[in-house]
Order: C-alpha cells, then structure tokens, then sequence
C-alpha cells in the first residue's frame, strides 16, 4: 500500500508539472499545478504514515524514505512560500524535482519493503536530527528551484523575449531573490538544530554524514554572509544557491 501510494503522488506531481508546463506555454496562469501538488502531497502523508507506523518512528531508516521525506519537505515549504508571495509558477518548477526525487525512491533495491521493515530503537536526538536536517533540504532544494527561476527570467531578459508565456508568469527578480534569501536562512536554522542533534546524539557507527552535514552548512553560512556584507548579483546568487544544493546532496552518499 505504502509504494502505491508513492506511486500515485509521483503520477500526480508529474500530471501537475506536464499541466502547468502547458498552461505556462498558452500564456495562461493557472492555479491547477498548486491542486494536482496538494493531492500529491496527501499521498505522501500517506506514504509516511504507514512508514512511520511501521517504524515506529520517523522514516528516516533507507535512502528511499530518506528522499520520500526529502520529496514531502519540499512539496511543503513550496505550499508555505509559493502562494503567499504570489509565486504559483514555482509548483511549476518544484513538481519535476518532486518526480525525480520519488522516481528514485521508487527503484528496486532502494526502498525497504514493508515486510521486511523492522522496529528500531529511537533516540529523541537522534529523531530530531535525522527530520531537521533532512526537513532542512526541502528548504535549500526550493531556493534552488527559485535559483533555477531566476535564471531562466535573466535569459529571457537577456535575449528579449518579453512577450513569452513563461516570461509574462513569472514573478518579479526582487520577490525571486527575497524568497531565495528567506528560504536559505531557514533551511541553515533547520540545518543547525539538525546538527546540534547530531552532535548530542549517541553515535555508533561512522561520522561520515555528520561531517557532509557540518561541511554543508559551513557552506551555506559563508554564501549568506558573502550575501548580506558584500554583495552578490542576483545570477551569481542563484548560481550559488542552485550549485551548493547539487553538491550538498552528496551528503546522502553516507547514509
């Protein structure tokens, strides 16, 4: 039940992103791309409530759960700062990305079947930081995608093709960069409980993930600060959000 339901919120996502694409290309801007993510969205709760259950804890055991969650964090940070800063079009650009992460999670051999899934002993540290920090990435992967917006509004600028559908749908540069600034601040607090957690936690095993994640938000803390003293330009900014989020994804290399 658990895989159908990933399933289904995969189909849906991506019937979402192929509708606002469309609609995107007619010059029209709909409000069908946010409702095809929220019926993903409930899917995913589904996924990881049986998960959870299951576990009887946070699903968080496997890489599939891992970028299942991963997929679920970032559908929610889309639904908290897509519509209230007028960004719709970001569903647009946040589906695929959904898709992909889920299509993955999805591949034989990556998630643990439900059968098979065992009950672990939990730790409080060790659940908070597995959720924050993986709850973090939803964050960071939806400044990229808004890096990703931003890009492609510049190309557009740059080769004048003003009268596009996509041109006209998308949101001015100022909301793009503001969003993108909001959201890597939240995504480094959530990273920095995370890795208190982790560092508090009883450990096991190899440090290698704790390292990737410390590593991680050095990085991230150093492009906000090159932000907010220097200054950067809008391009390299979004250059930066979207590469540091590609490299930090190694991080799951440890787990």
């Amino acid at each position: 039940m658990d895989r159908y339901l990933l399933i289904v919120s995969t189909l849906l996502a991506a019937v979402g992103a192929v509708f606002g694409m469309m609609s995107v290309h007619h010059g029209i801007r709909s409000r069908w791309t946010v409702l095809w993510m929220l019926a993903s969205f409930g899917c995913q709760l589904g996924f990881l409530a049986i998960r959870g259950e299951a576990r009887g804890a946070c699903p968080l055991r496997d890489l599939g759960e891992i970028l299942a969650f991963l997929a679920w964090s970032l559908t929610l940070f889309y639904f908290v700062v897509g519509p209230p800063y007028r960004l719709s079009l970001l569903g647009v650009f946040t589906a695929p990305v959904v898709v992909v992460f889920q299509s993955v999670a999805l591949w034989p051999g990556i998630l643990t079947e439900l059968a098979l899934v065992k009950r672990l002993p939990g730790n409080a540290w060790g659940e908070t930081h597995a959720a924050t920090s993986v709850l973090s990435y939803g964050a960071l992967a939806l400044a990229g995608v808004a890096g990703v917006m931003f890009l492609v509004l510049d190309r557009q600028l740059k080769e004048h093709h003003l009268k596009s559908g996509l041109f006209r749908n998308l949101p001015p540069v100022r909301e793009l960069l503001d969003c993108m600034v909001r959201l890597l601040w939240l995504g480094t607090a959530l990273l920095t409980v995370g890795i208190i957690a982790g560092f508090i936690m009883p450990h096991s095993g190899g440090y290698g993930h704790f390292v990737a994640a410390v590593v991680t938000w050095i990085g991230y803390i150093l492009l906000l600060g090159i932000k907010m003293v220097r200054g950067m330009t809008g391009r390299r900014f979004s250059l930066s959000a979207v590469g540091m989020f590609l490299v930090s994804l190694t991080v799951f290399a440890f787990v």
